[in-house]
């Protein structure tokens, strides 16, 4: 299975997140996805707070970056992957950060934990002094698959 944007999928879409005015940009444009993809209310609503809390983070955190929205076909099931990039001051203690109840104040609360269980994938890169990427991805509900083993 192989996890690139389709030749009939836009290209990625990179969102500033520099103010809090880009904030609710951000969380819009993710639902938008979600919603177009065919991804349910649940599952859209876990991807926005999951997208606002690393958004909030991206900017509070590291000083401001973006967000990389780039929408994902299989050739079974659509999905969405989504890199929030900085080149802040990076984690210093990613065990500690990825705790869960871990909060420097100012964020939904969920933190870096609370987003990773909200999304199917999730992926940190961090280095001090270098910045921090974090990458969710999540998937539509696919079509059902019909079973042909013989049994």
């Amino acid at each position: 299975m192989h996890d690139a944007p389709s030749p009939s999928l836009p290209p990625a879409v990179r969102l500033p997140i520099g103010s809090e005015a880009d904030l609710p940009r951000v969380r819009q444009r993710v639902r938008q996805a979600a919603g177009d993809l065919g991804f349910r209310l649940v599952q859209q609503t876990k991807l926005v707070t999951a997208a606002s809390e690393l958004a909030r983070n991206t900017l509070v955190h590291g000083g401001g970056g973006h967000m990389e929205l780039t929408l994902l076909d299989d050739g079974t099931r659509r999905g969405v992957r989504l890199s929030f990039v900085d080149t802040g001051p990076g984690i210093r203690d990613v065990e500690r950060a990825m705790t869960d109840g871990y909060t420097t104040g100012g964020g939904l609360g969920l933190g870096l934990s609370g987003a990773r269980r909200l999304v199917r994938d999730f992926s940190l890169d961090t280095r001090p002094g270098r910045g921090t990427t974090v990458t969710i991805t999540d998937w539509a509900p696919g079509l059902p698959s019909s079973r042909t083993d013989a049994s």
